[in-house]
């Protein structure tokens, strides 16, 4: 009987070799970054089917998310220093295998606690099929081949967390919740027999540190967990008014604060903020964060409009928002091809103005707006982020010297998805101020003495009462339903007020390309 062993790795590739693999190796990363992104949505629409199986209350499931994005967060800027510690192909591998493990175990998880468990290790195996997979595929790729790197990673960002929820919902509907952790398996063992194959180590070499800096990776866990605890519970908690929220921001500003100047004063740091004095990355990612408030903000916002305010389901939403997503990733490969014939900024520019007409026809839907109303904007959003990203992503880092690459990633990264955990809180914050203020605006003119008022609710009150009961129990029904009527309309409107601040939030961070080096935009080499 034969036994099973894996593949050796051809860490001794040389880069010929390399070069003529970058393809297979970018199919492996971006697979186990498409599964980590999948996972970070795919869970929500599975929430009610949890709480009934696990007998938790909407806030204690709220954890299987805020777990796993928080637990991702923290290790994000880290994923450099694991790598150098124990070599990138076998971290990034031994990532894979984690979360591959993790998403096992959180299928087969028969209580709140343990879900709750395995969702956080499966955060932290998945970080570094982020970053990780970016520092690969711009070091596996010429330089002049960045804009294309950027774009094939792209693709996964923009696809993953589109297909999640549509995914999550017919998965859920056809089978059970623990299906939409069990299909992490085949997939994940993929991509990591493929990047335990293929993947080379880094170009420069690896600078393996004995010490390790406790103190900072200790603020590290402080400050940005508690931000992320404090942007992914405040708007449920009401913000300061409650004391768990105010504690956490006391926590996050100590902590952030502290882990800032350890790193800036410390011999070995963890993660080396030193490398931010590169203007070039620096305004990266200030526009990163921007990004990622723009992008997640409105995957966040649209669907939620769609289901809660115009009644449509979880795979009616995946349809409307596919062709957005397919704009997005032909509008990448575009970008990628065109490389460094485009200066990064007329990209970024443009990409910027399409974003903003999206949202501003967002900004004009109704409850009478239908799929036909939808199918433009989403493909001028699509076209709008594929235009940025590429171009942002390759010229955040194009000034970087080698060594340097997997820092700026994990910043780059970290910056992107905390402007996506900004841009959602501020999102669910205003769209529940707005609505109640319309709500309030629109009872005004819903006045009881108007005629056009009673003659609707005497035609609703009429319609109840034909399908039995009381006049008066129609009449409540009536008035549940005019009630209903006048916060739809309010959510409209505050769904559409939320749609053109995004849009023009994300046009208020152009200026900042004017900082960026002339000739360098491009992802070109720094020399």
């Amino acid at each position: 009987m034969g036994t099973f062993a894996l593949p050796r790795p051809r860490a001794d590739l040389d880069r010929a070799q390399i070069y003529q693999a970058r393809y297979l190796i970018a199919f492996a990363v971006v697979l186990a970054s498409v599964l980590e992104l999948v996972d970070t949505s795919i869970v929500n629409v599975a929430i009610p089917h949890m709480m009934g199986n696990l007998g938790a209350t909407l806030d204690e499931i709220a954890w299987v998310s805020t777990g796993y994005i928080v637990a991702n967060v923290i290790v994000l800027p880290m994923t450099s220093w694991f790598s150098d510690r124990f070599g990138r192909r076998n971290y990034y591998t031994g990532s894979i295998v984690l979360f591959t493990f993790a998403s096992v175990m959180c299928g087969g998880s028969h209580s709140l606690e343990s879900l709750v468990a395995w969702r956080i290790v499966q955060g932290v195996g998945g970080a570094a099929l982020i970053s990780t997979a970016q520092a690969i595929l711009f070091d596996v790729f010429p330089r002049e081949e960045r804009g294309v790197a950027s774009a094939i990673f792209g693709v996964g960002v923009m696809v993953g967390p589109t297909i999640g929820p549509t995914l999550g919902g017919w998965i859920t509907d056809n089978f059970s919740w623990p299906w939409i952790f069990y299909i992490n398996l085949p997939l994940g063992i993929l991509a990591g027999l493929l990047t335990w194959r293929y993947v080379p180590e880094p170009s420069h070499g690896i600078k393996r540190s004995s010490s390790v800096d406790w103190a900072g990776l200790a603020l590290l866990i402080l400050g940005i967990g508690s931000l992320q605890i404090f942007l992914e519970r405040g708007e449920a908690r009401g913000w300061f008014d409650a004391r768990e929220i105010q504690i956490e921001a006391a926590l996050a500003i100590i902590g952030v604060a502290g882990f800032v100047w350890r790193e800036l004063t410390a011999e070995h740091p963890i993660v080396d903020l030193r490398i931010l004095k590169n203007r070039q990355l620096s305004i990266g990612l200030v526009f990163g964060l921007g990004l990622g408030f723009a992008l997640y903000a409105s995957v966040f916002a649209i669907p939620v409009f769609l289901q809660g305010t115009l009644g449509y389901g979880a795979w009616e939403t995946g349809r409307v928002m596919l062709p957005g997503a397919l704009a997005a990733a032909a509008t990448m490969a575009v970008m990628g091809r065109l490389g460094r014939k485009l200066d990064a900024r007329i990209a970024i520019t443009g990409g910027v103005g399409l974003f903003l007409i999206s949202m501003i026809l967002h900004s004009h839907l109704t409850t009478q707006s239908g799929v036909g109303d939808l199918f433009w904007p989403m493909i001028l959003r699509g076209i709008g982020t594929g235009m940025v990203f590429p171009p942002l992503t390759a010229a955040a880092v194009a000034m970087l010297p080698a060594k340097d690459l997997g820092q700026g990633t994990g910043l780059y990264n970290l910056a992107r998805q905390l402007g996506g955990s900004f841009g959602i809180a501020i999102a669910a914050s205003i769209i529940t101020r707005f609505t109640e203020q319309g709500r309030e605006a629109l009872r005004a003119h819903v006045n009881y003495a108007e005629p056009a008022t009673q003659a609707r609710l005497a035609g609703l009150t009429q319609a109840f009462h034909r399908f039995g009961g009381t006049i008066a129990e129609a009449q409540q029904k009536a008035l549940a339903v005019l009630d209903r009527l006048i916060r739809q309309q309010a959510s409209v409107l505050a769904y559409d007020r939320v749609f053109l601040i995004m849009g023009i939030t994300f046009t208020c961070m152009l200026p900042l390309l004017l900082l960026f080096r002339k000739g360098k935009v491009s992802g070109g080499p720094a020399h």
